[in-house]
């Protein structure tokens, strides 16, 4: 499952990122400190999505 993980990670940690850095910048906080700030929430919180995607995908097997 680690290995399941670590590549949906690859793919769902840099979309979650995105979309956090999407909304930065529609809220109007357009600095440097605020997107770095949005990409590591979003980084962040994949990591619980990932498991939990991963432990649905290995549990249809």
């Amino acid at each position: 499952m680690l290995r399941l993980a670590s590549v949906l990670y690859a793919m769902v940690g840099t979309t979650m990122a995105g979309i956090m850095i999407v909304v930065a910048l529609v809220s109007g906080y357009d600095t440097l400190n605020y997107i770095v700030i949005a990409a590591a929430i979003g980084a962040i919180a994949a990591f619980p999505t990932v498991y939990f995607i991963a432990k649905a995908i290995t549990a249809n097997e």
